[in-house]
């Protein structure tokens, strides 16, 4: 009965990381009463670029990568989203074909939330759409800033970053290695080159002291010389 109690809208308190926070109780009770909860595996997708989607997913749990396929058919990750993100908002709205798949990089507990009970708050609640604008535009501000990152840092400044915003956004575990564990394959896409140069760069890192490695896990050994390789200043 606590989990169940715990699982509805207007008692989790996963919300308050997302637009869901500017909703009155009753309208959070109306949600909870139509989401409908979904456990995604490792690997699964919850969408695919061009879906069109009949509502959005909550992330209660675990962590997805938001990728999109290039003209020469690479998968370019854009963004990768934790627990509180809310996907699929901008597509939803604009009535249009997802622009980005949503791939589930570790088992992950979200709620799915039919459109109409984010329409209808849409209309009623001035709160709740300013959430949403504030929302898209800070994606905005992301887009942004990955197409600077991509035409004007090198790799080895582009894994410093990502490896830095993997220690930041979801820490290390009691080894000092990061908690979530990418395949090369992925840091590369994240990163936006080849595999193989992602694999060499990293292999650099270690001998230069910035990380151990073992197996797929990274740990970061020498933070301050990543900050300065990350701003250029190496």
């Amino acid at each position: 009965m606590a989990e169940h109690e715990e699982s509805r809208c207007e008692n989790c308190i996963i919300r308050e990381l997302n637009s869901l926070k500017a909703l009155k109780k009753e309208e959070l009770k109306a949600i909870s009463d139509s989401k409908v909860s979904r456990s995604i595996k490792k690997g699964e997708a919850l969408f695919k670029e061009g879906e069109k989607l009949g509502g959005v997913y909550c992330v209660r749990n675990g962590v997805s990568k938001l990728s999109k396929i290039s003209d020469n058919g690479k998968d370019q990750i854009v963004k990768i989203a934790s627990k509180g993100e809310v996907l699929g908002q901008r597509s939803m709205i604009s009535e249009e074909g997802t622009n980005l798949s949503a791939v589930a990089l570790n088992d992950m507990e979200v709620c799915f939330i039919p459109k109409d009970q984010i329409t209808g708050r849409i209309q009623d609640n001035p709160a709740f759409t300013q959430a949403i604008l504030k929302h898209m535009a800070h994606e905005l501000k992301i887009a942004d800033d990955f197409i600077v990152n991509m035409a004007q840092k090198t790799v080895n400044q582009r894994l410093a970053e990502v490896l830095l915003y993997l220690s930041t956004t979801f820490g290390t575990d009691e080894e000092g290695y990061l908690v979530l564990i990418l395949s090369r394959a992925d840091i590369a896409d994240v990163v936006g080159t080849a595999t193989e140069l992602c694999i060499r760069t990293l292999a650099k890192f270690k001998k230069q002291g910035l990380i151990e490695t073992k197996g797929k896990r990274i740990k970061i050994l020498d933070q301050s010389g990543l900050e300065k390789l990350k701003d250029g200043f190496q």
